[in-house]
Order: structure tokens, then sequence, then C-alpha cells
């Protein structure tokens, strides 16, 4: 079996002890390790959770809201959403609620605070719960009306997913690639639909090699090529993450040499560039080099994508002593309050203020067009974020593109797309 049938097979509810083996295409019943939802979704869940009758969660140490979307709150119906993942969390007193002053951007702070683990089936009423496949999990996004009946029973339904194998050859990357390109390259290789209601498995030299902030990268954007979840075998890197943060335990699983898949696709990771999402779609890449002639009004640094402390110290290498060009704005959006305090200590806010840059509380903000950095019409950004949909980051008319942060620095600098090596890095 794959990982993830493996995964899926462990969890399994069934009489008489665990199944040991699921196949694609079947219908499963799961034991849930972890359920999340958020400031938009949350109150959905618990409008249809007590509709139910449910009379408790299944349990207080795994179910989780946390208010980043429109938090801090923008507005009155903001404040009354998030005061509804407040007052229950208080009511069915829930281990683990994160406040305004403690959160985070939920997708970065679960794993920083060690909530997701490897070997756990985690959901999430947010697409980008596929974040946490870098674990060596599988975690995926679901409905909030399913959220509500994972919170009260513990379990949940599945079609197990086929599974796609992405194998990415080479140690090297070119300077300054990473993972946010190495994914953008994979799904405009395959489209937007090319693995639907699939598991991506990634793997390769290029992988073992990549710390986590960027796996949890590529995991993220599984969901942009239509995946149902993004999946990484847990290695050393994986071990070394989760020692020492994870609440509860764990468990490493591995793909078998013989297992099956629906696909496989084979990159040599060292050819692949700086890679830019254009609008509006992230399987529309080009290589940032070829996309100099494209002026932008503002750049994004942040997101459940890129907004970790290693992302910003990138973005901070090519913004030290420069100026954000006078016809951009840029804004730069600590996941969590922790990689917020750290990027204080090392100075790196310091560096971004003084380069004329705004540097936020965390919060998802402009990346949904929820608030601090909606366009208007004709107007253009370059976002470290995940999607580039029509009218994602405000006015239908406006654009964006999506790009890893040493190409969004240097472009805020530069006031038009371009690459670090523009400006001798």
């Amino acid at each position: 079996m794959t990982i993830t049938e493996k995964i899926l097979a462990g969890h399994i509810v069934k009489s008489g002890g665990k199944k040991k083996k699921v196949s694609p295409g079947e219908l499963i019943n799961a034991k849930i390790d972890f359920v999340l939802a958020n400031d938009i979704t949350a109150p959905i869940a618990i409008s249809e959770f007590k509709k139910i009758g449910a009379r408790d969660v299944f349990d207080r140490k795994r179910v989780t809201f946390v208010p980043d979307h429109f938090a801090p709150q923008k507005d009155i119906k903001a404040a009354e959403q998030c005061r509804m993942l407040k007052d229950f969390s208080r009511d069915y007193r829930l281990a683990y609620y994160y406040e305004v002053g403690r959160m985070g951007v939920e997708h970065a702070l679960l794993p920083e605070e060690g909530l997701v683990l490897p070997g756990d089936v985690i959901i999430g009423a947010d697409s980008h719960t596929c974040t946490y496949g870098a674990l060596g999990a599988f975690a995926t996004g679901v409905g909030s009306t399913d959220v509500a009946s994972a919170m009260a029973t513990g379990e949940l339904w599945f079609k197990v997913p086929e599974s796609m194998k992405f194998i990415y050859h080479g140690r090297k990357l070119q300077k300054w690639v990473g993972g946010k390109d190495l994914i953008l390259h994979t799904i405009g290789d395959i489209g937007v639909d090319g693995a639907l209601y699939r598991a991506m498995e990634f793997e390769g030299e290029a992988i073992s090699a990549l710390p986590m902030h960027a796996r949890l990268t590529m995991c993220n954007m599984a969901i942009e090529a239509g995946g149902k979840s993004g999946i990484i075998v847990p290695d050393g890197v994986t071990e070394k993450y989760v020692k020492g943060r994870a609440k509860r335990g764990y468990k490493f699983y591995m793909s078998d040499p013989k297992a099956v898949y629906a696909e496989i696709r084979e990159y040599d990771a060292r050819k692949i560039p700086l890679t830019v999402a254009c609008p509006s779609l992230p399987s529309n890449t080009k290589p940032a080099a070829e996309l100099s002639s494209i002026s932008i009004d503002q750049v994004v640094v942040g997101s459940c994508t890129n907004g970790r402390l290693e992302d910003l110290r990138e973005a901070a290498k090519i913004i030290k002593g420069r100026k954000v060009n006078p016809n951009v704005r840029m804004l730069v959006i600590p996941a969590t309050q922790r990689i917020y305090r750290e990027a204080m200590k090392e100075g790196l806010l310091d560096l971004f203020v003084a380069a004329e840059a705004v540097v936020s509380t965390p919060t998802c903000g402009p990346c949904l067009g929820g608030h601090m950095g909606i366009l208007a019409r004709g107007e253009r950004a370059l976002a470290t974020t995940n999607r580039n949909f029509v009218g994602r980051m405000g006015h239908p008319e406006s654009e964006v593109y999506l790009s890893g942060p040493a190409v969004a620095a240097a472009s805020a600098v530069l006031g038009r797309i371009g690459v670090p090596e523009e400006l001798g890095l």
C-alpha cells in the first residue's frame, strides 16, 4: 500500500479490530485524530453541531478553532463570527483556542504547536488543511457539516483516494529556488485538475534535502492541483521537527516498494527555475525571469504558504539596505506570534520597516481578499500566497501573481516582477 492507504487502513472503524488493507475507491469510516476550523467556517460547523443535538465534542484536546481569516476583526460581522468561536471553545472547554495575540494562520500555527502529527488523519474546514501532509499525515479539507459530524463522533467517511507519485531528482536546487517553485512548476505541468481527488506523494533526492518549511509549502498547494491531499513520507527532518513539540504520540508510515500508483511523474529539480504563476490560475506558470515587463502595485510576503520564519529571512536578505519601490506597497505578515517574535529578535522586522514595508500581526488578511491589502480596479499584486483566481485579493479587475519570497522581495524593490540576480544577489 501507499503511505496514504496505510494511514487510512490504520484508522478504519471496523468491528472486530482494524482492517489491514484498503484500496482506492473504497468507502471507509475512519477515526479522526484532529479537527479544525476557522472564523469563516467554524460558525457554520457550530450551527450544524447544535442542529444534530450533539451534547459534547468527542475529545476536547482534538478539536480547535483558529480565528485568522478576518482577524483581528475587521468589521462587526467578523467580530460576531470570531465571538462564536470563542464562546463555543469556552462552553465546551476546548483545550486549545487561539485568540488574537496568541493565534496565527492556522496551517502554520498547528504544526508549530505540535497538535497535528505524523500518522494522523486530520480534517479541517479549510481547503489548505492538506499542508499537514508534510509531516507524514493524511490531511484534507472538508465541508463545515462534515466537521460538525466529526466534532461530535470523532469519525468521518472517506473514499480512499488514488495516489499519484512525484519524484524530484537532484539535491542541489538553483539559487533562491525552493518548495514554492517546485510546487508551482508541478501544478503548471499537470494543471489545476491534474491530481483530482488523488493523494499527491512527493519524494526524491530534492524532497529529502528540503527543510520542513519548504515541505509544508509544497503540501499546502496540493489542493491547487485538485489533490485530495499532499504527503511526504516522514524521515529525519520530520523527526527533528516534531520531537519536543508533539503534544501526543505519533507514528511514521512508509509506502511499500511495490505500492501501486495511478500515475508517476518525474522531474529534474536542478532545472526548475524561480517560477511565477500568472493570472488567473496557479497552473499558468512561467519562469520569473521572463516576466520583467510586468509592473506591480503590491507585494505580499506571508500566508499559510510562505509566512514562516525561513521565508521572512529569505525576503529580508534581499530587502536589507534597500527600499521598496515608491510605486509599490509591500506587506509582510508573519504567520504566527512565535514567528513574529523570532523575526523581531533577529532584526528582520526592523529591516522591513527600514525598507518602508508594512509589518502586520498574524492574519490571512489579503490572501483571501479579507482585509489589510485589498486591491483596487486595475491593480496588480505579486504574493507568496497560494491562489490567484479572479477577484481573489480584491476587485475582479485586479490581478494576482504568485511566487516565492525571494522573487517577491526582489520585485518589491524593482517595482516589477524580477529576480534577485538583478540586484546583484
